[in-house]
């Protein structure tokens, strides 16, 4: 009996060992028929990722460089992703005319900042990258030390792990060396430091004219231009 039972269950391992065999080699025909006709390339190549950019707005003085990038994307083609630290809610209703609602208008999608599981929260959520303006000493210390208590700081933490462009707007002067040390740790890691400093070359008349030079410039960094921006294009000639 033992010898009958032996038996059978070689039978069947050699049954399925075989199977097994017939179906790679049916898989691998079907791949080597499919890259002659180009049908394998054309399933696993996918569409370019669609244009988006995370947008966070700490609680920073110079929210309203926040909420112009907004507006310049708007309309654009551009995905904007917005996450706001509560923070910010209070500088925005102390710096400008602006209602959080209006501000949450303007974005593509909004996230809560306490939101951990939001799209922007996963590498496999495909983004042009993302831009902190204006970012808190808070947040760009965060970032530095890898400390993710956040969707904002966890957004940002992804957009580096992914290879992705991440520039940082410090709204903050003067700076002691543990700012220093934290812009240095976060530029080592991939990021963009880009303060808010104003082209005088093109001779701004207005506050808006300030706000305009720094927000085109920070698009200029994702290869997008809004049309802001007073160009340089060399000293006049006598």
């Amino acid at each position: 009996m033992r010898r009958i039972q032996k038996t059978s269950s070689k039978t069947a391992a050699k049954r399925a060992a075989g199977k097994a065999a017939l179906a790679v080699t049916a898989v691998r025909k079907r791949s080597q028929a499919a890259a002659k006709t180009g049908q394998f390339a054309t399933a696993a190549v996918r569409a370019p990722a669609q244009r988006r950019l995370v947008v966070g707005i700490t609680g920073a003085s110079g929210v309203i460089y926040g909420i112009r990038l907004l507006e310049a994307l708007k309309g654009s083609g551009i995905e904007s992703h917005l996450v706001l630290s509560r923070a910010a809610e209070m500088t925005i209703a102390y710096e400008t005319s602006h209602t959080i609602k209006d501000v949450k208008a303007l974005a593509h999608t909004v996230y809560a900042v306490g939101d951990i599981g939001a799209a922007i929260s996963s590498g496999s959520f495909q983004t042009l990258g993302m831009v902190i303006l204006p970012c808190s000493m808070k947040t760009l210390a965060e970032i530095a030390t890898g400390v993710t208590t956040t969707l904002l700081s966890r957004a940002a933490d992804v957009t580096l792990k992914e290879r992705r462009r991440l520039v940082l707007v410090p709204r903050e002067t003067p700076l002691h060396l543990g700012h220093l040390r934290n812009m240095t740790a976060a530029t080592e890691i991939g990021a963009i430091i880009a303060p808010p400093m104003p082209g005088f070359y093109a001779q701004p008349k207005s506050l808006d004219d300030l706000v305009n030079h720094t927000v085109g410039r920070v698009l200029d960094l994702f290869g997008l231009d809004a049309g802001l921006v007073k160009r340089w294009t060399g000293r006049p000639s006598a």
